[in-house]
Parts: C-alpha cells; sequence; structure tokens
C-alpha cells in the first residue's frame, strides 16, 4: 500500500535538480563536491 502524500518530481526537480543547484554559488559548490568525490549522479 503506498503512503499518502509522496513527493512530487517536479518540486524535487525545482529544489534539488540540476539547473537549481548550478543557479547559486553554494549550489555550484556542491556539484563541484560531488564531481570531486566521483558520484554517479551530481543531483537529482
Amino acid at each position: 500500500m503506498k503512503r499518502t502524500l509522496e513527493g512530487t518530481s517536479r518540486k524535487r526537480k525545482r529544489t534539488s535538480g540540476f539547473r537549481a543547484r548550478m543557479r547559486t554559488s553554494n549550489g555550484q559548490n556542491v556539484i563541484k563536491a560531488r564531481r570531486k568525490k566521483g558520484r554517479y549522479r551530481l543531483s537529482v
């Protein structure tokens, strides 16, 4: 049985998607750190 409220993909993309991350300098640092660590997925 599914839960009542699950996150919507649009909200997820808007808050933690790649474009959203690149918009701010802190977000760019997040992407940079994940690249350095060698993450398979940089963002949602």
